[in-house]
């Protein structure tokens, strides 16, 4: 799995470990993150459309990736649900399915101990630094660099999109989301422009990831107070 194979829901979980430390450094949400770059790669590729503020599959939709096309059949076989509502609806799932495909893959390694003795738990270390190293210069560069928005990949420019709503300061620091607001406005746009009937969709899983956010943070807060 070569870093130009990662699927975007890849990307931003191993964006989301520090790689000096070998420990996850985001505090965010991380299954929110990985859902909504799922969705918004299912989007960019063609095989989600939107029906009436809902995704559908595309008939015979088929990705290859197993994560992917495990959300595929999951949101095929459900009700109606809007996009915010998909950025967390058992966003979990697509998550463990990320994480078991990079540990086969290598950049993760997956261990299981059991807690109280009784209830297995995995735990996630991560193998492959200058994986999540390279990660971070490509998107850095995207999102700091004067490169004119329209040469940049649709993918790209969706990671640095949901980097910001998800407030992954890895990708995204704050002063970055203070001095480059226009910049990254300009590659959200850019994410909604990958295929016909995107810019909806994209839009709105970007917002959903934003409003899980800010719910969880609230809650916490509240709970904490």
């Amino acid at each position: 799995m070569p870093n130009g194979s990662f699927s975007l829901a890849a990307k931003l979980y191993l964006l989301a470990w520090d790689p000096d430390t070998g420990e996850p450094g985001y505090e965010g949400h991380l299954p929110y993150l990985v859902r909504a770059g799922a969705l918004t790669e299912l989007v960019q590729r063609g095989m989600l459309a939107d029906a009436d503020g809902a995704p559908r599959p595309l008939p015979d939709a088929v990705t290859g990736d197993p994560p992917l096309d495990a959300l595929l059949e999951r949101i095929a076989e459900s009700r109606p649900r809007s996009w915010p509502s998909w950025v967390t609806h058992r966003a979990r799932s697509t998550l463990v399915g990320v994480r078991d495909e990079l540990a086969a893959a290598g950049y993760l390694r997956l261990t299981t101990r059991r807690a109280l003795g009784l209830f297995p738990v995995k735990r996630v270390a991560l193998e492959r630094a200058d994986a999540v190293r390279a990660l971070r210069v490509d998107a850095r560069r995207v999102l700091r660099e004067e490169e004119g928005v329209a040469e940049v990949a649709a993918e790209d420019a969706a990671l640095i999109a949901l980097a910001a709503a998800g407030e992954l300061r890895a990708v995204v620091t704050a002063d970055d989301a203070r001095t480059r607001k226009a910049r990254i406005v300009a590659l959200e746009q850019r994410g909604q422009r990958a295929a016909p009937g995107a810019a909806r969709p994209v839009a709105e899983v970007r917002r959903g990831l934003a409003v899980a956010l800010s719910g969880a943070v609230t809650t916490a807060a509240a709970t904490t107070g």
